[in-house]
């Protein structure tokens, strides 16, 4: 199939990954020539990420109303694109881009807007991407089923086009969906220890970052060290992901994300484990916020941000950044490694 121009796929994911790359670039290597590196990333990216964005446009609406509508709702809406892109730039570090690694970033593009179908049914959430999430259009039901639909459009494309990477696959929505468990546990019995914090993160978030970059690297033949050091990149990536993205619950007031969702929703999060270990007396309020009482949720925010837990998980997220870098050390220089670093570089910058 002939590849989309930029210009002529709707939506998306294109400019904004090349927006985000050209500041890190410029803040990364000042003096470097940032315009001639964001021409390699239109020559080696733009087409296939086009391709991708039409891709999964089609994705969504394959499948029977209401579900299908939910799916392409959300799909519609765009969003980061982060792991197709981190697929693709993984596997770009080991040589032209393989057919199949284009269908895989589709995959792992279909995973990530699943898990967000279902995600807001069980949070009962009420926006999504800055429109009205699908359980709140079409109802809980269309929501799942249209995260189903997703699922199964990429368990069907990766055993079409790459059946070997199919018991990874199957292994990470294990994981995934073990995360969801016992992050939904919590609710019921509230546990705010870091060791299941951990296992929610590595499961629901990481998990799913490093199938993405060690299935790009595998799909375009990298040995079986090279694989391993990017499935490390991906985990210590998605890490510093979720850490950002914990930090700006509290403070991301010019992110676009909707301060205190995360502990409105009874989510668990790093500054809030961190906060109530030095103050236990939050406990009590933390049980009422999961319970699903709202009135605590200003004193327990305060308390949080005056705790200075927003500054350590800051300097935890530029650890892992650091590791997710360090792991690249073992790939051979390329514009693409240069460029997967600017990307993690990024991204611990959201929460400076």
């Amino acid at each position: 199939m002939k590849a989309q121009k930029v210009a002529e796929v709707p939506g998306l994911g294109v400019e904004a990954a090349v927006d985000a790359l050209r500041g890190a670039v410029r803040a990364q290597a000042p003096g470097m020539r940032a315009e001639a590196r964001l021409a390699d990333v239109a020559a080696l990216f733009a087409e296939d990420l086009a391709w991708v964005e039409a891709e999964l446009g089609r994705a969504g609406q394959a499948g029977p109303a209401p579900g299908a509508d939910a799916a392409r709702h959300l799909i519609a809406h765009g969003g980061k694109r982060l792991r197709p892109l981190a697929l693709l730039l993984s596997s770009a570090c080991f040589g032209r881009i393989p057919a199949a690694a284009r269908e895989l970033a589709v995959v792992a593009e279909l995973v990530h807007s699943a898990t967000l179908l279902h995600d807001d049914v069980i949070d009962d959430g009420l926006d999504r991407r800055g429109a009205p999430a699908a359980r709140v259009l079409w109802g809980n039901g269309a929501s799942v089923l249209g995260g189903d639909l997703l699922l199964v459009g990429a368990l069907e494309r990766t055993a079409r086009h790459a059946p070997l990477i199919m018991p990874e696959l199957i292994l990470t929505l294990r994981r995934l969906v073990e995360g969801e468990i016992i992050q939904l546990r919590g609710r019921v019995e509230l546990d705010v220890s870091e060791a299941t914090y951990e296992r929610i993160l590595r499961d629901k978030t990481a998990s799913l970052f490093a199938w993405a970059t060690q299935t790009g690297a595998r799909l375009a033949g990298a040995d079986a060290a090279s694989v391993d050091a990017m499935a490390s990149f991906g985990e210590e990536l998605g890490f510093a992901f979720q850490l950002v993205d914990d930090v700006l619950d509290y403070t991301g007031e010019q992110s676009g994300k909707t301060l205190l969702a995360d502990l409105r929703q009874g989510k668990l999060t790093l500054p809030l484990v961190l906060a109530a270990a030095e103050q236990p007396v939050l406990m009590g309020a933390l049980r009422r916020i999961f319970a699903g009482d709202q009135e605590p949720v200003a004193v327990v925010s305060q308390s949080v941000r005056e705790s200075g837990a927003c500054d350590e998980v800051r300097r935890r997220a530029r650890e892992h950044t650091a590791r997710a870098i360090a792991a690249l050390e073992a790939v051979a220089m390329c514009p693409a490694r240069s460029l997967l670093t600017s990307v993690a570089s990024e991204l611990a910058a959201r929460a400076a």
